[in-house]
Parts: C-alpha cells; structure tokens; sequence
C-alpha cells in the first residue's frame, strides 16, 4: 500500500495541477477572469508539490514527466493564452486590424509547447533553467487582472491592443531565449551555494507582503536581474546543445 502511494502520489497532485488549469479556462472564457487567474495560481502550487513529492519520495518516472508537461501545457500554456484574449477583448480594437489581433495571444500556448519540449529533451536544464519556466509566464500574466482590480487606473494601459501585442512576443521571445536562469530547487540549505534563490526569496516575500499582486512583475524582473548576475559573476557560459 505505502509503495503505491509512493509511486502515484506525484503524478495524483501532477492531476490535480490539470484539473485547476481546466476548471481556469472554463472561467476565463465566462469572462471570470479573477477566478481564472486564482486558479492558475492552484495549479501552480500543486506543480509546485508534485515535484518536490517526487523528490521526497524518490518516485520518478517517464510517465510522471510527460504527465507533468502536459498539465503544464494546459495550466501554463492554453489557460494564460485565454486570460490574454478576453483582456484583447476588453480592449478597443485594433485601428486596421479589428479584432483579428486579439488571435497572436494564442501564440503562447505554441511558445509554451516549444518551451516544455525544449526542457524536456535538453540535459543542460537538469540544473538550471534556459529561457522562463513556463510558471512564471503564466503567473505574470495571470497578474494582469488582479492588478486592474488592486489598480484600476492601470486599466487604460493593459487594455491597450498594441500594449498586450508586444508583451505578447517579447513574453514568447523569454519562453525560448537562449538566457540561463535560476532553477528554485534547493540541494542542500548552503548560504553560499543558494545565496541568490535566497535573495529571490526574500525579495518576494517582502514585495507580496506590501505590494500584493502589484508585486509579480516585479518579482519576475528581479529573477531575471538576479540569474544574470549570478551567471555573470560565476562566469558561466550556457553550454552548446549536442
């Protein structure tokens, strides 16, 4: 009994990661976009534990990767892809274009999928990330509509066609770049070897605590700001792929 608990345990909460990005896009579509966005949230905290259950209990699988890319795809490809498109729809059309822009939000579900496959066959990722998770893509823009809610005089420039283009591509554009980033998986509790996920940390904690939703983006700049530096300082070149 416990060894097949062991063994289903993570791909159970990997499910559960699918099932809170489904229930996001039936909200998203209803135009619900808050809920939306708090579900993406859940299935981000369960792809969260399905990993770290994996390594707690030592349970890894083929099955369990490619399950997990899947929900990924899902939770962090499809549902953020909608959020964008019903934000096109709340913005004034396009001058020339109409609303057949509001469709290049659904480019990012196809970088996602490009994203995760590049993970999934790539070993220099085994200790580092090259190009943004898929997670942090979604969350910040899974962000944009907690932050119309905290903010509303933000509004005017989120919904603006030619605003969510270019985060649009440049967002594609991290999901795929060449660009080493941190991984937050913790080996031991060494300041020295985790200094920056430390820094990350904290710097999250305290921007949440006073700042809230407003503090995502924020967060996701510092990750950026904080990987390049360390990769910098370390001088560690990304190393070809074979």
């Amino acid at each position: 009994m416990k060894r097949r608990v062991k063994k289903h345990l993570p791909n159970a909460i990997t499910c559960a990661n699918l099932f809170s990005g489904c229930v996001g896009i039936v909200f998203a579509f209803q135009g619900d976009l808050v809920v939306a966005a708090y579900a993406l949230f859940l299935a981000a905290i369960f792809d969260f534990f399905d990993g770290f259950a994996s390594r707690v209990l030592q349970s890894f699988s083929g099955i369990g990767k490619d399950l997990d890319s899947l929900a990924d795809m899902v939770s962090f490809g499809v549902l953020p892809s909608v959020i964008l498109y019903e934000l096109f729809l709340q913005a004034p059309p396009a001058p020339g274009i109409g609303t057949y822009l509001n469709f290049i939000a659904f480019l990012i579900p196809v970088f996602s999928a490009l994203r995760l496959a590049k993970f999934n066959s790539d070993t220099r990722q085994a200790e580092i990330f090259i190009g943004l998770p898929t997670p942090a893509n979604a969350i910040l823009i899974a962000s944009l509509p907690l932050l119309m809610l905290q903010y509303p005089n933000l509004s005017k420039y989120i919904l603006n066609p030619w605003v969510l283009s270019v985060f649009v591509i440049v967002m594609c554009a991290l999901l795929v770049a060449e660009l080493p980033l941190l991984s937050l998986k913790f080996k031991n509790r060494d300041v020295d070897q985790n200094i920056y996920r430390y820094l990350l940390l904290l710097f999250s904690a305290i921007l949440v605590l006073f700042f809230k939703f407003a503090a995502v983006p924020a967060i996701i700049f510092i990750y950026i700001v904080l990987s390049v530096i360390q990769f910098k300082i370390s001088k560690n070149e990304v190393p070809g792929r074979n």
